[in-house]
């Protein structure tokens, strides 16, 4: 395993402190100055202790707008099947017969009429073209599309994008946007020969502000008798019910509760606008929950740890065992002027050693900065942090949720 990082979600607490470099020049502390030194770095190893404390048990403080939106105010995905032309020679083959039929319908709405198995061009590509238009956008506002190959072109780099009508995937009878420009790639693909050399992806393309809004998209968020919704982007019923707690103190003459835990009705107070509840809505701060979650991805070695992680008692022995073999080789000399042949003899040597094992016990109810300061005093690898946290779980003394990827 290559580099290690071991990463905790909330910040540790100061276990210990780094000297600064001395030189010739810096003068060496007193008794007095060093004991004042101590007790600083004890007052704030206890603060950052009690922070992480409280932020276990009430919370962070968030905006709804951050960890949340109204139900309806979202965007939607338009798509639509397009032709790139333009092309250096790296379009689509006969491999690709439907390229040769969309170019043949195009050309024939202009009144040029041409047979689809004459087309032998490999400067046109046909392409899927894709766009996420954002809610409440006007007519006559532009987006970025995606062009994407569908066929087996080479590289889309140089191309333009023909006008192409993009509908939402519920009703592709309607027209929401019409597409077109040039290609961007980012990158290049080159070869010649066996060599090549490529960089990017060359079949997928950016058009920035390439599709135009030829209508709105249907965007409601205000249902019945007055009655918004604003969904949690992660559910869970505590932030629900402080979510709601929070609203109604937020706003006067709301009403808002939870109705599970990813939604909150949110009932829209007479003469108040819709936009004006919405805002405040976004605004209002929220103590969040923190889940306990530990995510660990043995790939990388990345351990992730969050908050309200608890510990049972347990008894952590680690240990390691270290076996290193070696090769001598020792060469035989058949005596002058004999009939004998030089061997090479490969003597093999077996060496092992283990340190002792490094012992550490955990309290019961321990919190993330007491794991923080069991690993470092263990001085372990991620490898064995990973293996640790799985043990601790098996066990049962690890409360917590424990996500591999």
């Amino acid at each position: 395993m290559k580099a290690i990082l071991l990463t905790f979600v909330l910040s540790m607490p100061l276990v210990g402190w780094a000297q600064a470099p001395q030189n010739s020049n810096t003068p060496e502390l007193t008794a007095q100055q060093k004991a004042e030194l101590d007790r600083i770095l004890a007052e704030r190893a206890k603060r950052n202790d009690l922070a992480i404390r409280e932020a276990e048990g009430s919370g962070i403080a968030v905006r709804l707008g951050d960890i949340g939106q109204f139900r309806g105010a979202r965007s939607n995905v338009v798509t639509g099947i397009g032709l790139v032309v333009g092309l250096a020679g790296t379009g689509d083959t006969k491999s690709t017969p439907w390229t040769a039929t969309l170019i043949g319908n195009a050309m024939r709405r202009w009144g040029t009429f041409v047979d689809d198995k004459q087309v032998r061009s490999k400067n046109i590509a046909t392409v899927m073209v894709t766009a996420e238009v954002p809610p409440f956008l006007a007519p006559g506002s532009k987006v970025d599309i995606t062009v994407s190959s569908n066929g087996d072109a080479k590289s889309l780099e140089g191309g333009v994008l023909l006008p192409t009508f993009l509908a939402g995937l519920s009703k592709p009878e309607d027209t929401i946007a019409v597409g077109f420009g040039p290609l961007s790639i980012g990158g290049f693909n080159a070869a010649s020969g066996s060599s090549s050399v490529r960089k990017n992806h060359p079949t997928v393309a950016l058009v920035p502000d390439g599709a135009t809004l030829e209508a709105s998209v249907p965007t409601q968020f205000v249902f019945e008798n007055g009655t918004m919704f604003f969904d949690l982007d992660e559910p869970d019923f505590t932030n629900a019910e402080r979510a709601a707690a929070a609203i109604q103190l937020a706003i006067p003459g709301a009403s808002a509760r939870a109705v599970d835990g990813a939604t909150i009705e949110i009932n829209l107070p007479g003469g108040m606008a819709p936009t004006a509840l919405a805002s405040q809505v976004s605004v209002t701060t929220v103590m969040a929950n923190t889940p306990a979650t530990v995510v660990v991805n043995e790939r990388t070695g990345t351990i992730i740890v969050g908050g309200n992680v608890r510990l049972g008692p347990a008894l952590i022995a680690h240990g390691s065992l270290s076996v290193r073999v070696t090769t001598d080789y020792l060469v035989s000399q058949p005596a002058p002027f004999s009939e004998g042949q030089t061997t090479v003899v490969a003597i093999p040597e077996v060496e092992a050693s283990e340190t002792p094992a490094q012992t550490q016990v955990i309290a019961p109810n321990a919190t993330l900065s007491d794991l923080a300061r069991v690993l470092q005093e263990l001085k372990v690898s991620a490898r064995d942090v990973i293996a640790i946290l799985q043990g601790l779980q098996r066990q049962g003394a690890l409360k917590a949720r424990v996500v591999l990827q």
